[in-house]
């Protein structure tokens, strides 16, 4: 029996055990509803990546087939905390929060409160949970968020705080409930965990060594959603450059995007994240060539100085980083840049940064996630020596002043054009509006009703307002 074999049997398997405890869930939630009149209301609050936003989508389709109400109000019968950990910031937010929830507990004795995610792979998180937050019930990691429906029932078998975090994994389970938040547009894992170990990053110690999907699974899960109704997919992975690489028969992230667009009735493929070490001309060629990737790439920088990227160990030069954008550029005039930029790097000098001020001048980026470097324990670039406060937001208002300025032109461009836009939904300050995602995805504004969501059209490129475009329907 080969390892594709293996794998795919176990991963059945164990969906199999899964189904076993939602049955069992059922069971404890038809009680509630018997006892209280009404079912039980579960929240689920999304920190953090795209990533994260997909595990989300896994969890409330688990707690939607036992029987459980979604809601976002967070004064529910079950609340989870999806976290991230990328930023000390994000971890601050999540214990400010559970603050709130212990009142909403003390007046519900029943109500549940389960953490999971990235920032519950970190032993120091636990222990302190663990002391200062007792009134949690559930705490669980990203390897194991396959169990939720077997956590969810153990959480009605037993008293106390259930924690059950494992180290690493290579299992990966197929076939459980998802709940999309969008009906027209879906994200798909294709792959989990990171190995390029930034100097800088907890990624990889939380989220584990990369593994990937088998291209079947990837590609019937993605007929499935067309089936359903899904016009546009993203592919994510913490590197999706680097796919299939683990793999019995390897196959290239470039090649896999060859078999994803032969799918009939998808009409967008859009992914993340690229590492700018692995993109390689044959994905540069498959790009070009697609009538249906999107014109826009991710491709973070971090910063512009070759020592700082040195330091940060993300293994390409300043100079081979702008070779690569240039070569996109000359290969795809028309393909959005955007990155990320992450300024106060330990070490990092006046210098350093106008380096990364003169990439991003080159460059000409569409937009640019700019951030201050955020310490985290258990990382390389934690024992360097940091960068004082003061300088490091005089340095970072440079930046994102840089970042601005250049994108404001880069996005004005279009102005006067008509580009086909999806519509996603109703605009949130003003009702007779609708907003649309450009391939390039830039937002456009634009009058309609909300029968339009889900649909892909032609839309008059207006008036560019910085970052978004007003027009309206050809």
């Amino acid at each position: 029996m080969t390892e594709e074999i293996k794998r795919s049997q176990s991963s059945a398997d164990e969906a199999a055990r899964q189904q076993q405890f939602m049955d069992k869930c059922k069971v404890y939630v038809a009680d509630f509803a018997d006892r209280h009149g009404r079912s039980p209301r579960a929240c689920v609050v999304t920190f953090g990546c795209q990533m994260n936003a997909r595990d989300s989508e896994k969890l409330i389709g688990i707690l939607h087939h036992v029987g459980y109400e979604i809601t976002e109000d967070e004064n529910a019968d079950f609340v989870i905390y999806n976290t991230c950990t990328v930023r000390d910031n994000a971890n601050q937010r999540v214990y400010g929060r559970l603050g709130e929830l212990k009142g909403y507990k003390r007046r519900n004795p029943e109500m549940k409160i389960a953490l999971c995610g990235c920032m519950m792979q970190e032993p120091t998180v636990i222990e302190k949970i663990r002391k200062s937050y007792s009134f949690v019930d559930l705490l669980f990691g990203t390897h194991n968020i396959f169990k939720f429906a077997e956590l969810l029932c153990a959480t009605f078998e037993q008293e106390g705080m259930l924690i059950d975090i494992w180290k690493d994994t290579d299992q990966i389970v197929e076939d459980l409930p998802v709940e999309r938040k969008y009906a027209f547009k879906s994200g798909i894992n294709i792959m989990f965990g990171c190995n390029n170990f930034c100097t800088y990053c907890i990624v990889p110690y939380v989220r584990g060594r990369e593994r990937s999907r088998e291209p079947k699974d990837i590609l019937r899960e993605i007929e499935d959603l067309v089936a359903d109704g899904v016009v546009e997919i993203m592919l994510l992975g913490q590197n999706v450059n680097s796919y299939g690489k683990n793999l019995e028969h390897p196959m290239s992230f470039a090649e896999l995007l060859r078999e994803v667009e032969k799918i009939e009735g998808l009409q967008r493929i859009r992914f993340m994240t690229s590492h700018p070490k692995d993109l390689s001309d044959e994905l540069i060629r498959v790009m070009k060539e697609s009538k249906k990737i999107c014109r826009h790439l991710h491709l973070p920088l971090q910063a512009g100085s070759s020592r700082i990227l040195k330091a940060m160990n993300r293994c390409y030069t300043k100079e081979q980083y702008l070779e690569l954008a240039d070569k996109i550029r000359r290969e795809i005039p028309d393909m959005a840049l955007t990155t990320d930029i992450m300024v106060g790097f330990p070490g990092e000098t006046a210098r350093d940064v106008e380096e990364t001020i003169d990439v991003i001048r080159k460059v000409q980026y569409d937009n640019a996630f700019t951030f201050i470097y955020s310490q985290r324990t258990g990382t390389p670039a934690a024992a360097m020596e940091q960068v004082p406060e003061e300088e490091v937001k005089r340095n970072f208002d440079k930046v994102l002043k840089t970042v601005q300025d250049t994108a404001r032109e880069r996005v004005a461009r279009y102005q006067g054009q008509v580009m086909d836009a999806l519509v996603e939904e109703v605009n949130e300050n003003d009702p007779t509006l609708m907003t649309g995602r450009l391939s390039n995805n830039t937002l456009v504004h634009f009058p309609g009703d909300k029968s339009l969501i889900g649909q892909i059209v032609d839309v008059s490129l207006d008036e560019c307002h910085g970052f978004y475009y007003m027009g309206h329907r050809v």
